[in-house]
């Protein structure tokens, strides 16, 4: 069974989504920056290749 490698960059874009994720459930955001924020995790998920 072959190893699959986990790295530095992989850690660091799932670490990026979660925090994102939870700015979203933040009751004071605004809805220019909600929209701002899920266009980023929805860029971050595709390059992930979570899509």
């Amino acid at each position: 069974m072959p190893s699959v490698k986990y790295t530095c960059t992989q850690y660091r874009e799932e670490m990026v989504l979660l925090g994102l994720k939870r700015r979203l459930s933040e009751p004071a955001l605004n809805t220019e920056e909600r929209k701002r924020i899920e266009k980023e995790i929805k860029k971050l998920e595709a390059q992930m290749g979570m899509d």
